[in-house]
């Protein structure tokens, strides 16, 4: 039925199409703008469920691709020789879906329409909430089914200003700082990610039109097959290929990959990158952190697997121990200052620096189980922060605190809240049958074949995983209850119609994997094929 129209566009628009209408609503009318974002969220999740349905992973994703230049800037051809008469700079639209970004696609569609359904505690200038969060929306579904590296960017940029505005505006008593100190970390990351691009484009970025006429571009899939195909170049002088660039330097190659992991590395966050998203995590509304922590960190992953596994595969193989070492950093440092931390919401926060580690693990295996692994615990982590940050929101909604000090008894008053919150919080220190055990059980056994004592060491971080959680919850629904919460109503159905869809959904990843996995399968084989022979076996 939907086979002849642009899906991936129309999954990417729709919430930009939202934001102008509800532009072009009445400010006061709350209600009108909070059912048109509900909406324009519901149309990216209703399609992204239908390409779901509808995708076959032996295809990789090969049905589902929007291409076409916007632009084609002719350049100077005087220093070439050989006969070509025609260059050009190339701007591309071009939009696909694989086994690595469909299930990110996925759960961007899910949480964000959790997330404005949980925006319900948003009091103050709906207009410009409602706008920015639709935005934001546009932005991350851009990233992830953009295949041109000068659109990824554009769309990477597009999700940094409206959550400058989200957690400035809506947040907490610190959210200037957290604001401006979100966008100075990822502003540095991008300039990161756009200098690492500039130099694949110069160097790397070139198609053949013709015999005669050349193109540079940013398309992925060009740059892709100029690394792998070492005759690319075949029908070329030596003269002209030197100029375009097919004896990319060593040292080119290294410092495009750095800076990719340096870009990459502040969004996921890799230790010692991570201080921006405590305050991050701390000083937002819940409903933005729910998109940050459940997505946003995400797109750090999708980077560096995207770009830096696929198109650096020599030098992430010679970092992969770095790479494990600094993910056992992520996890061990998280999970112990988690340990420690009186305040709920920073119990989250280094949680999810912890569980990131992880992944790094997965992705520095270099095994299609690990990096099969790394994307599932991105999904599964997504999932389960998502969760616990809407708890932490109806919590803070009725108590005005998340101090696990003042918090205690509230299973009395609660049942239904607190039974969700220990389903998140059992998921999150990885119990068997819950989606976290997976993407754990994956990322680890990935990096066990070649590093055994480094996965040993990951390995206790599930240890300190289960004190944190069991140390919070036991806080937070067991013991005596202040008086002031005695009179506290459990979750209305605006709140329960979120919590039970994510927990529904973090237990059905647990006990059926391959709804994931099945996805992935054929979204690596390939890439590790490349690996090996571009590797020497």
């Amino acid at each position: 039925m939907l086979e002849n129209l642009p899906v991936l566009s129309l999954i990417a628009f729709a919430p930009l199409i939202g934001a102008i209408i509800v532009l072009l609503l009445p400010g006061a009318r709350s209600s009108w703008l909070r059912a048109t974002a509900i909406i324009f969220t519901l149309i990216p999740l209703v399609l992204s469920l239908w390409l779901f349905a509808a995708y076959q992973p032996a295809q990789g994703g090969g049905a589902y691709t929007e291409h076409s230049t916007w632009l084609a800037i002719p350049l100077n051809i005087e220093a070439f020789r050989g006969g070509i008469t025609s260059l050009q700079l190339g701007f591309d639209y071009h939009l696909a879906v694989d086994g690595i970004s469909m299930p990110l696609l996925l759960l961007t569609s899910i949480v964000s329409t959790m997330s404005v359904l949980a925006s319900v505690h948003i009091r103050k200038r709906w207009k410009t909430y409602y706008s920015l969060f639709l935005l934001l929306l546009t932005g991350i579904y851009g990233v992830f089914l953009a295949r041109d590296l000068i659109l990824f960017f554009i769309f990477f940029e597009i999700t940094l200003i409206p959550m400058f505005f989200l957690i400035g505006i809506w947040g907490y008593y610190g959210r200037e700082k957290a604001a401006t100190r979100f966008l100075l970390y990822n502003g540095l990351g991008s300039a990161a990610m756009l200098m690492s691009f500039l130099v694949l484009i110069a160097t790397l970025g070139f198609s053949m039109v013709d015999e005669t006429s050349y193109m540079f571009s940013g398309n992925y899939d060009v740059l892709l097959s100029n690394l792998t195909d070492p005759n690319v170049m075949a029908n070329m002088d030596t003269e002209n290929a030197r100029y375009f660039g097919i004896f990319l330097t060593d040292n080119a190659r290294w410092a495009a990959f750095i800076l990719l992991l340096v870009a990459f590395g502040i969004k996921v966050p890799i230790f010692p990158f991570h201080t921006w998203m405590l305050k991050v995590h701390t000083e937002a509304p819940p409903a933005i952190v729910m998109i940050h922590s459940g997505i946003l960190l995400k797109m750090g992953v999708y980077g560096l697997i995207r770009f830096a596994v696929f198109l650096f595969p020599e030098q992430l193989h010679s970092w992969t121990t770095a790479l494990a070492v600094l993910g056992v950093i992520n996890i061990l440092y998280g999970a112990i200052l988690a340990c420690v931390q009186r305040e709920f919401k920073l119990v989250l926060a280094y949680s999810s620096i912890s569980h990131m580690g992880i992944v790094l693990l997965g992705i520095a295996s270099l095994e299609e189980v690990g990096l099969q692994g790394a994307i599932y615990q991105s999904v599964s982590h997504g999932l389960i922060s998502a969760l616990l940050f809407l708890i932490v929101g109806s919590l803070y909604e009725r108590t005005n605190t998340t101090q696990l000090n003042e918090l205690g008894g509230l299973a009395k008053a609660m049942p239904f809240m607190s039974g969700i919150l220990l389903v998140a919080g059992l998921a999150s220190l990885g119990l068997p049958g819950l989606s976290g055990f997976v993407g754990e059980f994956l990322s680890f056994l990935g990096l066990f074949g070649s590093m055994k004592i480094l996965t040993a060491i990951g390995v206790l971080g599930i240890l300190f995983a289960a004190i944190y959680v069991l140390r919070s919850i036991l806080n937070i629904t067991y013991g005596q209850m202040p008086e002031q919460f005695s009179g506290m109503k459990d979750a209305r159905f605006i709140e329960a119609l979120p919590m039970v869809t994510l927990a529904a959904l973090i237990v059905l990843l647990g006990v059926y994997p391959s709804i994931l996995t099945d996805l992935m399968q054929n979204g690596f084989a390939g890439v590790l094929e490349q690996l090996q022979t571009r590797m020497g076996g």
